[in-house]
């Protein structure tokens, strides 16, 4: 091999490293780190080992990987990581179903359940203006049943893109989680893929498509923020997959 060539191996790839951790979770995982070494320093180690082992997880549950998102106006990305559990064609909620809104018409709705051992930074699912952020207390059912939509803690939003593309989505508390954290506001201008807010621990987001596009996403599938497609603009055939 040429030595041109060894110079210019691996040029362009995307290089590894460990994901930085979001400072939401910084203050978490030193006050894991402090007990752990006051229980080390006084040879308490059957209480180390643990509070040492949530240190690591407190650090990987809050990790904040980079994604490349794809700049296509037609793309609506994932706002989450995790799995696709339910996909229905629903109302939209009430407090985004009015005319300023997403209108009263059922649309498709992709939920995307988030385990302990997901990323749990949400992001943009298109560009656009934060038009609505609406917070509801409720209660912390399994984030995984139908019903938590409806009954559980829960923050709606609401992006609008400059030709009028609404898409609104929910981040929902679950059985660990108790609470969600937005990074954005009303009125502030979002890219696609961007980070607006993260819950802790455990959780789901429901996006709701807009009218005549379907999921392009199957239940049962693992999505990533920021990169997976969800749905097609105006793409209306629904895909069906089989696990293997």
């Amino acid at each position: 091999m040429s030595q041109e060539l060894l110079d210019n191996r691996g040029k362009g790839l995307a290089s590894w490293s460990l994901p930085p951790v979001h400072p939401e979770g910084r203050k978490f995982a030193v006050i894991a780190a402090g007990i752990t070494l006051i229980f080390a320093l006084m040879a308490w180690e059957t209480l180390a080992w643990p509070m040492g082992g949530l240190t690591l997880w407190i650090l990987a549950f809050f990790r904040d990987p980079a994604r490349v998102t794809p700049l296509d106006e037609r793309f609506v990305v994932a706002p989450a990581d995790g799995l696709v559990t339910l996909i229905q064609e629903v109302a939209p909620p009430i407090e985004l179903a009015d005319h300023d809104g997403l209108g009263p018409d059922p649309l498709w709705r992709v939920s995307i359940f988030m385990s302990v051992f997901d990323v749990h930074i949400n992001r943009a699912p298109i560009g656009g203006t934060i038009r609505r952020i609406v917070y509801i207390s409720g209660k912390f059912l399994n984030a995984d049943l139908d019903k938590a939509s409806d009954e559980n803690e829960r923050q709606h939003i609401m992006v609008e893109r400059s030709d009028g593309l609404r898409i609104g989505f929910t981040q929902i508390a679950g059985l660990v989680a108790r609470r969600i954290v937005p990074f954005v506001k009303e009125g502030d201008f979002v890219a696609v893929g961007q980070r607006v807010g993260l819950i802790r621990f455990g959780s789901r987001v429901d996006v709701y498509l807009p009218r005549g596009t379907a999921p392009n996403v199957v239940k049962g599938q693992r999505i990533v923020a920021g990169e997976t497609v969800l749905g097609i603009v105006g793409d209306a055939p629904v895909r069906e997959g089989i696990a293997h």
